[in-house]
């Protein structure tokens, strides 16, 4: 007799997809993108539904909208106003194939569901739905740094770079920088009274010819690292050893940016990488100093966030631990900061960078400045 019971059972369920859009600003027609595809996906008979989007008063992109179903949005009262966030439970409910959830970065309303709307979009995801995203690339977490300092303006609301690592696809929505500039001299991005502010500062030739070369970068580098992944699991190539990136934290101020570049890098390297800190065997960080506790957690929290592990080594030297595990894992990259000090102050207690290039040598070593030391 045969046994047929392999044949008939039911395969498994395939993982909902996601789509990112990415635009180097706002008014490069993200929304509009997204909108033009969910009706052709619509003609095509697939259940399509808006989650939520944020039009920001554009007639064109409100236009767009047309027949599409939307799922109301939820009231969330706050501090004596009434706002209103995507309602993920009736999403959820609805449960169609695919959603539409605008403004990825955005930090939800307290007393939503989840803190940010990256969260929501994980739990569709989860939950089967497919989903459509947009996001603008200097709200990627391992930019923070650089795009606040060519913008001169603090890029509050990230995503971390993982997130991005989970798209099954990345679309680029480009503009020319003399498009896009346009579009604000007609009105079509922000409201007459922000023109000529924005022209001077966020929107300045130079910035968004930065934040365009990003964004080409960037969706050029998933689609590179997807591309490998598919040869890989093809058979079509041999998959090459793998580079590891070692980002060495400490508790002082400033060491955020050390974990974007180590992110970053690890990003190109489409490779795992290292968040390390080393503690003194009888140190007891949570009750010692309740500041530089409070900050390694806050770096290490950074750390995960950008898909990280977390390593905490216990030895008395600094050097020593950090030494021994670049040689035991077979680092390739490391990331150090360094602060200011005096030529007297690194004579008396010894350089632990300058100690680490004494004793690996086929390692790429990145020194980044950051906060100055206390004294």
């Amino acid at each position: 007799m045969i046994d047929l019971s392999t044949d008939i059972s039911p395969a498994p369920p395939e993982q909902a997809r996601l789509r990112v859009y990415i635009g180097a600003a706002p008014g490069v027609g993200k929304t509009y993108q997204m909108l033009e595809d969910a009706h052709l996906m619509r003609k095509q008979g697939i259940d399509v539904v808006i989650g939520l989007i944020e039009a920001h008063g554009r007639k064109d992109t409100l236009d767009q909208v047309k027949d599409l179903e939307v799922i109301p949005r939820r009231a969330i009262p706050y501090r004596n106003v009434v706002l209103e966030e995507m309602d993920l439970d009736a999403v959820l409910a609805r449960h169609p194939h695919t959603a539409i959830v605008d403004e990825l970065a955005h930090t939800n309303v307290p007393g939503s569901k989840n803190r940010k709307r990256y969260e929501d979009v994980l739990e569709l995801l989860d939950a089967g739905i497919n989903v459509m995203t947009a996001v603008n690339i200097q709200h990627l977490e391992t930019l923070n740094d650089s795009v606040s300092r060519s913008a001169d303006t603090q890029i509050r609301e990230t995503i971390p770079d993982s997130f991005l690592k989970r798209a099954d696809e990345v679309v680029n929505v480009d503009v020319t920088v003399d498009e896009l500039r346009s579009r604000l001299k007609q009105g079509k991005i922000y409201a007459p009274e922000k023109i000529e502010q924005s022209l001077a500062n966020f929107f300045r030739k130079g910035n968004l010819s930065m934040l365009r070369e990003l964004a080409l970068r960037t969706t050029a580098e998933e689609v590179g690292s997807q591309a490998a992944q598919y040869r890989r699991t093809q058979g079509l190539e041999q998959a090459p050893i793998p580079e590891k990136v070692m980002v060495c934290l400490s508790p002082r101020p400033g060491a955020e940016r050390l974990l974007r570049v180590g992110a970053r890098i690890a990003g190109r390297l489409a490779t795992n990488w290292y968040a390390v800190r080393v503690e003194s065997p009888d140190e007891d960080a949570r009750h010692g100093n309740p500041e530089e506790y409070q900050r390694m957690e806050e770096y290490q929290r950074l750390a995960r966030e950008l898909g990280a592990q977390v390593i905490v080594l216990k030895d008395k030297n600094v050097a020593d631990a950090l030494i021994e595990f670049a040689q035991q894992e077979s680092i390739s990259h490391v990331v150090f900061g360094q602060s200011a000090r005096s030529r007297f102050d690194i004579l008396l207690r010894g350089s632990v960078i300058n100690r680490f290039l004494a004793e690996i040598r086929d390692a790429t070593v990145q020194v980044v400045p950051i906060g100055r030391a206390k004294r």
